[in-house]
């Protein structure tokens, strides 16, 4: 994350995202697939690692090492074609955008993390219980109900974030500065699509 200054000496916290080029690989149609898609691949990987399905589904477009499919709304038609490429200039200033990520790995947390439990008071007695759940049930059923919150895995879930504005563009290095935090940490890949 970074800041930006507006003209008018406003702050804007904002994330740089790293824009690679992005190449259509198969245009997907009602006739032969059942639903109407674009399948684009960016980033690059050796072609020793890459099975020999994917070259040739590739067609020598390039060794990709991410391959994302976006389905288009029912009877929606698109002018790209296999092989078109996209990067950055897609997007202008100004534009909402929705950024898709995966969170990150917490590990095994306790309900006081996870689900912002207030934990016990520390007085009258209380010692070593105090970031525990307490009550999970009552007598009557006579067990857990589906969906309690307890101490569990936390974190490394898929994440949008909706109606961020896209503050800059950078063409020439292929950046993106997006307001505001996205989900992830360095490195995760996202998909960011105009809202």
């Amino acid at each position: 994350m970074t800041q930006i200054f507006t003209e008018e000496g406003l702050v804007i916290p904002a994330t740089i995202i790293s824009v690679p080029t992005a190449t259509v690989t198969q245009i997907r149609n009602m006739e032969t697939d059942g639903y109407t898609g674009i399948q684009m691949a960016s980033g690059e990987r050796k072609e020793k690692n890459i099975n020999k399905a994917q070259i040739g589904h590739f067609a020598g477009k390039g060794n990709f090492r991410f391959v994302k499919e976006f389905r288009l709304k029912n009877g929606e038609t698109t002018e790209l074609k296999a092989g078109d490429t996209l990067d950055a200039s897609v997007f202008e200033v100004g534009d909402t955008v929705a950024v898709s990520g995966t969170s990150k790995g917490k590990g095994f947390q306790g309900p006081v993390k996870r689900h912002g439990f207030s934990g016990a008071p520390t007085s009258h007695g209380h010692r070593h219980d105090t970031r525990r759940a307490g009550s999970i049930g009552a007598t009557g059923p006579q067990r857990v109900f589906k969906g309690t919150r307890m101490a569990g895995r936390m974190g490394s879930d898929r994440i949008t974030v909706k109606n961020l504005e896209v503050v800059l563009v950078d063409t020439k290095n292929n950046q993106l500065l997006v307001k505001g935090a996205l989900p992830g940490r360095p490195g995760t890949l996202l998909e960011v699509v105009s809202a």
